[in-house]
């Protein structure tokens, strides 16, 4: 039976490896810069989804439990703390990479919750798990009162984009973020 739960400490480095799949490696690396591996960015994320205050944290992080294990995740959280949840991200760049991304583009803004990053594993796939995510993630919205979920979906990934459609997400606008064209949808509480 699967199960969505918030995530504890417990599940870090799950949740830091299932950021990093939905993120895709490619846009992990480009993050890292040429003179880091995947290795340094995981690390990295570990570190930012144990902080209490990161956008990646498992404060902000809801599991899904298959069997006893972690089969996906949805990082969720208020698009107006954005840029006060962002500042760890920037800090560990900098510290770890040497890279400044304090200037990077907003993906949220105040009155959606942002769903970040939403993944599960190659394992679990073909069971609902990510239905279930964003369901869960959208009665979270509900309970705070922000009313809509939006994210990003890569152009590159119709799969993604139809099944967020087929639920209820609607298109905004087209953006850019890591480097990809990438679609703004939202859906409305």
């Amino acid at each position: 039976m699967i199960t969505i739960q918030e995530a504890s400490l417990e599940h870090v480095t799950h949740i830091a490896r299932l950021i990093m799949e939905a993120m895709n490696h490619e846009c992990c690396q480009n993050f890292a810069g040429d003179n880091h591996t995947l290795d340094d960015f995981r690390r990295v994320m570990e570190r930012l989804v144990a902080a209490e205050e990161s956008q990646y944290s498992y404060r902000n992080t809801l599991v899904a439990i298959d069997d006893g294990e972690v089969a996906g995740c949805i990082v969720a959280y208020n698009g107006a703390d954005l840029h006060r949840l962002r500042r760890a991200f920037i800090a560990e760049a900098k510290a770890s990479f040497g890279i400044d991304y304090s200037n990077m583009d907003d993906e949220t803004q105040e009155g959606e919750l942002y769903l970040d990053s939403l993944a599960v594993d190659s394992n679990h796939r073909r069971k609902g798990i990510a239905t279930m995510l964003l369901n869960a993630a959208t009665e979270r919205a509900r309970r705070l009162g922000i009313p809509a979920v939006g994210l990003l979906v890569d152009k590159g990934n119709p799969n993604a984009e139809r099944l967020y459609t087929a639920i209820g997400f609607r298109y905004v606008n087209d953006t850019e973020w890591g480097g990809h064209p990438m679609r703004h949808l939202q859906k409305s509480i």
